[in-house]
């Protein structure tokens, strides 16, 4: 009996091209940017890579579903690209932030390992049941996470460190509380209006921190 030519699959690379995951890979490179500057202790810097990093993952979204002819497997890819890209933005990222801001004490790698477990659970158990009721997350979304942080970050100048240090410490940790409680939040990312506002708040973030690094504040 002769054999049935095996199936011909995509080359990895051939993904790359996919507009969607272009914009999924410009995030990861904000976010890389992001956990640079954290480990040199250029935090308004860091914030700038946190905050581009969400405005890209929300925009790979609308554009995906904007775009006609991509198929299934495109799809499945990118959902799964997606996923891996958010355990470094929102997991990572936010982690390495807490470690190098306090100074890389033993505390500060309990709270890191808080928000990065919590971080993998919360993807996981998304991935598994999506949304509930196909319209809301169960548990605080992850991208919240930086968002929030990049905010609380602009009032760091007010506080001595060691003040300081304490909010970022028990605001990581809240957060990483309620990413895996029951609490119901919208999906805030698919709506177009939102990504628009989202992108508003990061042109004002941005421009916010460059004139802090500016003027030294």
């Amino acid at each position: 009996m002769a054999h049935q030519p095996a199936q011909l699959l995509p080359s990895i690379l051939s993904f790359v091209k996919d507009p969607p995951n272009l914009l999924s890979l410009a995030g990861l490179f904000c976010t890389i940017f992001a956990i640079y500057f954290s480990i040199l202790g250029a935090y308004y810097l860091a914030m700038i890579g946190m905050i581009w990093a969400v405005a890209f993952d929300w925009l790979d979204g609308i554009v995906a579903r904007k775009m006609k002819g991509r198929t299934g497997t495109d799809r499945a890819f990118g959902a799964q690209l997606d996923l891996l890209i958010d355990i470094v933005s929102y997991g990572v990222a936010p982690s390495i932030l807490l470690l190098s801001y306090g100074k890389f004490e033993p505390l500060f790698l309990i709270g890191a390992f808080i928000m990065l477990t919590s971080s993998a659970i919360r993807l996981s158990y998304f991935s598994t049941f999506g949304l509930s009721g196909g319209t809301k997350y169960t548990g605080l979304a992850l991208d919240n996470n930086s968002i929030i942080l990049v905010f609380i970050f602009l009032f760091e100048s007010y506080f001595r460190g060691e003040v300081f240090t304490g909010i970022l410490f028990i605001s990581a940790i809240s957060l990483a509380i309620l990413n895996v409680s029951q609490i119901k939040t919208p999906k805030l990312s698919g709506n177009p209006a939102n990504v628009y506002m989202l992108s508003a708040y990061t042109l004002v973030i941005t421009v916010t921190y460059v004139w802090k690094i500016y003027n030294g504040s």
